[in-house]
């Protein structure tokens, strides 16, 4: 395994990150298709023996169940709390990034994981309805206080994101390390502003939806998987722009054929070339993550990342809310 730090924090991370979003009890409304209880022991368990030791969950996934799951299995395993970085955000809760929602929802994520810290604790969208100050004091406190190591911020536009960093500036407060957003190489809306912002903070990029759900996975758009088929915002990210996606795809895969490995090797490399630092991997099978950790082996060329990015069309800007 391969490691890195997250911006300037000094916590160091493994180059592959478990989505917890995979873990929890199924929701008809949103999640249909997680693990139970003991599968996520199993994965977690086998995440651990390759050397995976950062897990990134939320306070709503499976309407906590997410963060219960993940706690108890660290527990159960036996996994030094010292040697493993947990992650989790607030945001899709009452209040969103009110103070007062802040600090009450802190206690319930650490109750959850049965921790009495936190590595990184993210925002998990912008919040319109609460003044920026009020959000980033509150999060600056959980620092003071010794519950929160490291900040970190998703999916939102690059202006709030910079309104939000200069307001921890000019306040003394702590800004943020890390942007969870969505990047993969059927969306890279974006490189436009949001990332190159990110790179000016020296902030490290963990996002999510690294193989676009399984579309960079597989030639056929369609996988038969129940997440394929009850997945309602998978659709909403990927399939307005099936046509251009299927020829970025097609790429893929003859990129993978001319190395003789998988098109989830390809797709997971091109994140580490373009400086990525942990992305997100929604692990539902054991040979997900190994899969996940032999791409670490493959180091494309300049002109591979062109033949894989050339066709690329803008996209619509995809901020779309979800409910538990």
């Amino acid at each position: 395994m391969k490691y890195a730090e997250l911006g300037n924090t000094g916590i160091q991370v493994s180059k592959i990150c478990i989505g917890a979003m995979s873990f929890g009890k199924a929701s008809q409304k949103f999640l249909q298709w997680t693990l139970n209880q003991n599968e996520t022991e199993d994965m977690i368990a086998h995440a651990w023996e390759l050397g995976i030791n950062f897990i990134d969950t939320a306070n709503f996934y499976g309407g906590g169940t997410s963060e219960e799951y993940t706690g108890k299995a660290l527990k159960n395993l036996g996994i030094p709390r010292d040697k493993v970085i947990l992650a989790s955000k607030v945001y899709f809760n009452e209040g969103k990034l009110s103070r007062a929602a802040i600090l009450r929802e802190i206690d319930g994520t650490l109750l959850r994981l049965g921790t009495d810290y936190l590595d990184l604790y993210q925002i998990h969208r912008f919040d319109y309805d609460t003044p920026i100050e009020e959000t980033m004091e509150a999060l600056d406190s959980l620092v003071k206080s010794g519950k929160v190591r490291a900040l970190g911020a998703s999916a939102m536009y690059g202006y709030q994101f910079h309104n939000m960093q200069v307001c921890a500036e000019q306040n003394g407060w702590t800004k943020f390390s890390t942007m969870q957003n969505h990047y993969n190489l059927l969306y890279r809306e974006d490189e436009r502003e949001l990332i190159p912002i990110c790179k000016q903070y020296n902030v490290s990029l963990i996002p999510y939806s690294p193989l676009a759900g399984g579309h960079l996975t597989r030639i056929e758009w369609e996988s038969g998987s129940k997440r394929s088929n009850t997945d309602s915002y998978l659709k909403i990210k990927y399939d307005g722009a099936k046509e251009n996606n299927m020829e970025i795809i097609n790429r893929v895969n003859g990129l993978a054929k001319k190395y003789d490995v998988s098109m989830a090797h390809i797709a997971l490399a091109w994140h580490w070339k373009k400086g990525v630092i942990s992305p997100i991997i929604g692990a539902t099978k054991i040979y997900h993550l190994d899969g996940a950790v032999k791409a670490l082996d493959i180091e494309l060329s300049d002109s591979d990342v062109i033949y894989l990015e050339e066709l690329y069309r803008a996209h619509e800007v995809i901020l779309t809310k979800v409910e538990n």
